[in-house]
């Protein structure tokens, strides 16, 4: 993670991250049957959720951990995997938020409105350098964070035009427009959406030091450049996410992004 200010630095003779042997496996299995107990006698009801989602970072994170090794190499090759992470994105926002095929697009313009200036910047500017060492960590960071606000967006701009479809209508037989009526309902879901970002960046180093700060630590790299490194994540992503949110707030209100519940009864 270092090189995400400096590009790629001499070798370090030794790492603080965890060495993937035996101790850090038993670490691992002690955690998850942590969470799967907990789950059953609390009655959460995500025991078997923690044991199909601890197996699958495993073997996704594995899978990945040696194809992003090959990509760092070529620049080529780091785009590459950046597409297929944009892709990963967009089609789990629209799961989540439970959009039919065909608006699956609008999504996709969201979720890249947001993704894109950042990292142009980012990438542009010489501040991460443009090779693979710089370009998967900080898409994947941005990328990550730019789905969430989509899906955040839409699901809780849904659950308020659902709740408070009486004041959609009630705005339309005012002589609002769709666009203006749905707006003024599915507005106020925007800061909800954004709040969780917002609380990271308030209370980076007081409550939390986020993946961007111990990686650079754990790789080696100073203090200083950890939090430099981290400060401009959380600022990308504020950035990333809040344009992201206003995309969709307006394909919510315009129609081009609906809730298959809702189809029947919206846009009218």
């Amino acid at each position: 993670m270092t090189g995400l200010l400096h590009g790629p630095g001499p070798a370090l003779a030794a790492t603080t991250a965890p060495a993937p042997d035996w101790r850090l496996a038993l670490v691992l299995l002690a955690l998850l049957v942590l969470g799967v107990v907990v789950s059953l006698l609390a009655g959460l009801g995500v025991a078997r959720d923690h044991v199909t989602a601890g197996v699958r970072a495993v073997v996704q994170l594995g899978v990945v951990s040696l194809v992003i090794a090959a990509a760092l190499g070529s620049v080529g090759w780091s785009l590459l995997v950046v597409a297929v992470m944009y892709a990963v994105a967009v089609a789990t926002s629209a799961r989540r938020i439970d959009v039919p095929a065909r608006q699956v697009p609008w999504l996709a313009l969201a979720v890249a409105a947001g993704a894109l200036p950042v990292l142009a910047l980012s990438l542009g500017s010489g501040v991460v350098p443009f090779d693979g060492a710089g370009i998967v960590p900080v898409a994947g960071i941005v990328i990550g964070g730019t789905m969430t606000a989509a899906t955040l967006t839409g699901r809780r701009a849904s659950d308020e035009l659902r709740g408070a479809f009486g004041s959609y209508e009630a705005g339309l037989a005012l002589g609002l427009t769709q666009q203006q009526a749905a707006f003024e309902v599915v507005q106020p879901s925007a800061r909800e959406a954004l709040l969780p970002g917002l609380d990271q960046t308030r209370t980076v180093g007081l409550v939390t030091l986020p993946g961007a700060f111990v990686g650079v630590l754990l790789g080696g790299g100073t203090p200083l450049e950890a939090a430099s490194a981290q400060v401009l994540v959380l600022f990308g992503l504020m950035a990333g996410q809040a344009v992201t949110t206003a995309v969709v707030l307006q394909l919510v209100a315009r129609g081009r992004v609906v809730r298959r519940d809702l189809a029947a009864t919206y846009p009218r």
